[in-house]
């Protein structure tokens, strides 16, 4: 079924974009990933990308022609697909603004009511801009706010990066698009933020922002219009001092009240004046890996920031020192008994923006696809001699895994049914083959994609996987290098996992989990020897493969693994 293409909406002010150039033209053939056109916003001039496959049928809007935000500019579907319907619909989109005058005199009268509204009037000569969450990735539906590293007050310039931003894929940098000062933020770090929410203001200094936030999404940005400099100081104290018990953060007022002793001289080094601890993103990961107190860290960064240095040369102090000044009595043995006795205890931690994707993605697969599982153990033992052959001359290291991509390529070309997508009311059988290859991080799964991996050497398949595992360790993956996934590997064997199952990564209808490589009694000749045995098993999407195609696929894809000179003809 043919698919509408609508101008997306680049930045946070854009209403229109210009077309600058198309890439593609009618009857092209497109891939997910694929760059349409280009189109010049009211910031930069950006890459419109295809998140579809099959066939550019129509294209509306011409070179240099303005676009509003949302309008239909493309029509993507199958050869020869009858879409005369969305063409007419998306021709009267554009007729559409032609009758819209007709109602203008009723709205002629209407301003002298709201003019009466003081707020309103001036909102047009506000000096400021409103910056909203902006939609990062095409399945992204909020972000968390992971660190600010401008301030209320500092000045900012276009390309400035303002804050980190966590999305479902990747920590990403949130750049400002305007010059002049950092009026207001209205989220805290860590809070999460729903796509279009306002997060911030920019403007010239002394503008009237709140009037412009009066008269915005002032409620989806999670805090209220108030600015720290509209507040009197008293209320500033009890506004902060709510937030930070919310988050369970210790304010220095708190540890006076309660008498804690004194952490507060560190902590005061390294916190702001609502009493969040200021921190890198990558000093607070390394703290809670470690399990040091922030609030115990002294930082040495700007402004008292803590950064991984600090918490890396952090030494706790002996919690002896308090019990110094009691005589040596046996009075100290109840303190053992009550910190090693056996205690109940649990740490709760936010779920990521990437496992709430994984979980509700790999949810839906198993519980809407109908899993079936195929294993077979594939002989290794010229492979293992054909990887050491072809690592004496190779630019890189090929690894196994590298081997095991190149092989179910050339398998997937020879069963097209494998490499192939359940969309409801029909199936997909993709020609090209784009290999995804599951990586482990922190925080969950990644999954970058080896485009036409069947038409790309060993060498070439090796060094392009070691560049998206780092990519996707350090969250640098862009959406291009993620999206598009015809068939997926996961690979335990480096674990010493022999033989597991794994979940299909929508929308590919199959995922090969691969197992380590074991030693084990084989039978060769009619004599017992020891061999070299790996174990893949297959998971299929029964509604698009049955289990003789599924078999078909493992049957060629073990021939190419026991005899892999055919990966290089």
């Amino acid at each position: 079924m043919a698919e509408v293409i609508r101008m997306p909406k680049m930045s946070d002010t854009m209403t229109e974009g210009v077309i600058a150039s198309w890439l593609k033209k009618e009857g092209d053939k497109v891939s997910a990933g694929d760059i349409l056109a280009e189109v010049e916003t009211d910031k930069a001039t950006m890459e419109l990308e295809s998140y579809e496959d099959g066939t550019l049928l129509y294209i509306g809007p011409k070179k240099g022609d303005a676009v509003p935000v949302d309008a239909v500019i493309a029509i993507i579907g199958n050869a020869g697909e009858d879409i005369a319907d969305l063409v007419a619909q998306a021709k009267g989109e554009k007729s559409a603004p032609a009758a819209a005058p007709a109602p203008e005199p009723k709205k002629e009268e209407a301003p002298a009511a709201p003019a009466k509204k003081e707020p309103a009037v001036p909102k047009a000569d506000i000096k400021a801009t409103v910056i909203k969450m902006p939609k990062m990735s095409d399945t992204m539906t909020e972000g968390v706010l992971v660190s600010w590293l401008k301030k209320t007050g500092d000045k900012v310039k276009s390309g400035d990066v303002l804050a980190e931003v966590e999305t479902d894929k990747a920590t990403m940098e949130l750049e400002s698009y305007e010059d002049g000062i950092l009026l207001y933020t209205g989220v805290n770090e860590g809070d999460s933020v729903a796509v279009d929410a306002v997060i911030a203001v920019i403007g010239e200094e002394g503008a009237d922002y709140k009037a412009l936030l009066d008269g915005g999404n002032v409620a989806e940005s999670g805090d209220l219009p108030e600015d720290v400099e509209a507040r009197s100081s008293e209320e500033n104290a009890k506004s902060d001092a709510n937030i930070a018990s919310r988050a369970n953060e210790v304010t220095s007022d708190k540890v006076q009240q309660t008498s804690v002793p004194a952490h507060g001289t560190s902590a005061s080094a390294a916190t702001e004046d609502g009493g969040r601890i200021k921190a890198s993103p990558l000093a607070k990961k390394v703290a809670q890996d470690k399990g040091v107190n922030l609030s115990d860290v002294k930082g040495s960064g700007e402004g008292g920031r803590i950064v991984l240095r600090d918490v890396e040369n952090f030494t706790p102090s002996a919690p002896k020192a308090q019990a110094a000044p009691q005589p040596g009595k046996p009075a100290a043995a109840p303190a053992p008994a009550v910190f090693g006795s056996p205690q109940e205890s649990y740490e709760e931690v936010n779920v990521s923006q990437m496992r709430k994707v994984i979980a509700r993605r790999l949810s839906e697969s198993l519980f809407t696809a109908p899993h079936f599982y195929l294993t077979m153990a594939i002989d290794m033992d010229k492979a293992m001699t054909a990887r050491a052959s072809m690592n004496e001359v190779s630019p890189v290291k090929i690894s196994f895994n590298d081997m095991v991509i190149k092989a179910a390529a050339v398998a997937l070309r020879q069963h097209p049914a494998v490499n192939s997508s359940w969309l409801g009311d029909k199936i997909r059988y993709n020609k090209h083959i784009n290999i995804g290859v599951a990586v482990a991080v922190d925080e969950g799964l990644l999954v970058p994609v080896v485009r036409h991996a069947d038409f790309k050497s060993l060498s070439a398949i090796s060094s392009e996987v070691k560049e998206l595992g780092g990519k996707a360790k350090n969250k640098k993956l862009q959406p291009s290098e993620w999206e598009g996934s015809t068939f997926t590997i996961s690979n335990l064997g480096m674990f010493g996992i022999e033989e597991f199952t794994a979940i299909i990564n929508p929308p590919d209808a199959c995922i090969m989990a691969v197992g380590g490589i074991s030693q084990v009694p084989v039978v060769k000749n009619g004599q017992i020897t020891i061999g070299n045995v790996m174990k893949v098993t297959l998971s299929c999407d029964h509604r698009v493969v049955d289990g003789a195609v599924g078999s078909a696929f493992l049957q060629t894809f073990k021939s190419l693994l026991e005899d892999p000179i055919r990966l290089l003809v």
